[in-house]
């Protein structure tokens, strides 16, 4: 019996089965499963000569880097969020020092 709050999800990565706990909706759990099982099975069929393992190693890789590079744009973001503010109190300022 799963634990209050989590929901067992059964996936297929790779022709693998997995039982996993889903501490959220397990229909997510599902997708995000998918989503691996899609870009393992677009890495071995660019590889085919290459272990399931060597497979596993590249898609960590790859989202890895898609990982980084959204907390790179994420970072950015947030310093473009922190110069704006800045101006808009700025504003504020001279609007209310004008009244």
């Amino acid at each position: 019996m799963a634990p209050p709050g989590k929901n067992t999800v059964r996936v297929t990565i790779l022709g693998q089965s997995y039982t996993l706990r889903a501490k959220g909706d397990p229909v997510e759990v599902e997708r995000l499963a998918q989503n691996v099982d899609e870009l393992m099975h677009s890495i071995a069929a660019k590889a085919p000569n290459a272990d399931s393992s060597h497979v596993a190693v590249l898609a960590c890789l790859h989202l890895a880097d898609k990982l980084n590079s959204l907390e790179q744009d994420l970072g950015a973001l947030k310093q473009r969020v922190e110069r704006k503010s800045e101006e808009f109190a700025g504003l504020l300022d001279q609007a209310l020092e004008g009244d």
